[in-house]
């Protein structure tokens, strides 16, 4: 079954996921995202790593389709705006003109949706993402272009899954 988790930011998003885990032996993180370098950052990946069991494998990469495949058994991806940022940051597209971007990010999500379609529907696969259409229109162009393009991805993987699950703070109404 796949699952995409949504929710705001500190919404309990993460630990519900892991909670989809919790009887599982062996599960693929898969850490989706840019790696920043300073201590806030560091100390907020140690705390996810911390509350991980020990027989999970962490997989730090932007190319999900490949990682899905690569995947035995269960998969948690966390998250999709952290692998959209670092789509936008490989291609050094944040200045470049919109339809660049929307061409580089939905050739990228095709191959994700492409990858979720070939997984079989007994295995688990959840999807973090963050829900950022409920807030004002942000004040910058990246803002705006970061907002846009995950409005798509989150439909687009939504698609794809059998339950969408919301999270504010803390709980969790399936969808």
């Amino acid at each position: 079954m796949k699952i995409l988790v949504t929710g705001g930011v500190r919404s309990g998003k993460s630990r519900h996921a892991e909670s989809l885990f919790a009887d599982a032996p062996a599960v693929t993180y898969v850490a989706a995202g840019p790696q920043y370098d300073d201590a806030d950052w560091a100390a907020r990946v140690a705390a996810h790593r911390d509350r991980r069991p020990s027989s999970w494998t962490t997989v730090e990469t932007i190319d999900l389709a490949d990682a899905l495949g690569a995947a035995d058994g269960p998969v948690l991806v966390d998250c999709l705006g952290t692998w959209l940022t670092g789509v936008i940051d490989a291609g050094s597209l944040w200045a470049a003109p919109v339809e660049d971007v929307e061409a580089v990010v939905n050739g990228r999500l095709d191959e994700l949706v492409a990858a979720l379609a070939e997984v079989p529907a007994e295995r688990i696969v959840a999807l973090v993402t963050n829900e950022v259409g409920l807030g004002v229109v942000p004040d910058h162009r990246s803002g705006r272009l970061f907002r846009d393009l995950l409005g798509t991805v989150n439909q687009r993987v939504a698609q794809m899954c059998a339950e969408v699950h919301l999270v504010i703070s803390g709980r969790v109404l399936r969808l």
